[in-house]
């Protein structure tokens, strides 16, 4: 059953298994994906006593900006200030905050800002956190070609792209991300319905040009875009969590996370698993969500 949790900015679709006084566990999808993802994560989480609710993000499934005005953005402060809210809505002080790609940066913004509400964290490819400044530097010549959908987002013919061909695409970067996982079209189309929301085009062309300084960010979320340039440390306890076959990126690119964060702290390396790690690896999500509990 789809609920809602109506923050200043948004009426947040969200899903919630388990007991409601156990402990709070909230996971969060990346792109493009949507609560799917965790399906076969929230049942054993459950069983195991946590009260498990994954969000639709912004641009995603029944998830709704409430004023027409607001910037249709995906800028990493929108997503780390919509957790909080979202926390804030349903009266959770504390929770382990679980995610990959887009989620995972919401739960590493939230982590660095807010630690005082996080029990623990589960970050999916490491540091999530965008270094903004440094978008402009040149990377190898094999990560650039990963990221080019990031290059064509960033173009007007990328965004008639998006908008145009959304599932192609989608389901194109599923395909690249996570070369092990042998996804069904019923396992496809159960999640791609959440892309024909009517903002998804926006805030995904708004966020890729955001991270790379193409694009100016919502003017309310400035104060936090600037703490997120200081690339914070993340003090509360970790996991890091990274597929040996991801397709985006590689996991060699968070053996020096480590230096983010300064509590306790490990890095596992998931093999076979790609990008869409809870879908491809749930065991090992479940694992790293009570492991972090300790």
């Amino acid at each position: 059953m789809t609920l809602f949790a109506r923050t200043p900015v948004l009426d947040i679709a969200y899903e919630a298994h388990g007991l409601a006084g156990g402990t709070p566990v909230i996971l969060m999808h990346g792109f493009p994906d949507d609560p799917r993802a965790y399906d076969e994560v929230v049942g054993p989480l459950a069983a195991r006593g946590c009260h498990v609710l994954v969000p639709y993000l912004r641009g995603y499934g029944p998830t709704r900006f409430l004023d027409p005005g607001t910037p249709r953005s995906g800028q990493q402060a929108a997503l780390g200030a919509d957790l909080r809210d979202f926390m804030d809505a349903l009266g959770i002080e504390t929770a382990v905050l679980g995610g990959y790609d887009w989620g995972g940066r919401a739960a590493c913004v939230v982590a660095a800002l807010w630690p005082e509400r996080v029990r623990g964290l589960v970050s999916i490819t490491g540091y999530n956190i965008q270094n903004i400044a440094a978008a402009g530097q040149p990377n190898s010549a094999e990560q650039e070609y990963r990221h080019w959908y990031q290059w064509y987002f960033n173009t007007e013919r990328g965004r008639a792209g998006l908008a145009q061909n959304r599932h192609e695409i989608c389901r194109l970067l599923w395909k690249l991300w996570s070369p092990n996982w042998n996804f069904s079209d019923s396992k496809y189309a159960a999640t791609g319905v959440s892309f024909d929301n009517p903002d998804f085009v926006d805030v995904v062309i708004q966020s890729y040009r955001h991270r790379h300084a193409n694009a100016a960010g919502d003017p309310a979320l400035e104060p936090l875009e600037a703490l997120l340039a200081a690339q914070p440390a993340i003090a509360v306890p970790t996991i890091v969590l990274h597929g040996a076959a991801d397709g985006v990126g590689p996991a060699v690119q968070s053996e020096g996370a480590a230096k983010y964060f300064t509590g306790r702290y490990e890095r596992r390396v998931i093999p076979v698993a790609g990008h869409f790690l809870p879908h491809e690896a749930p065991e090992a999500m479940v694992r790293a969500v009570m492991d972090v509990l300790g």
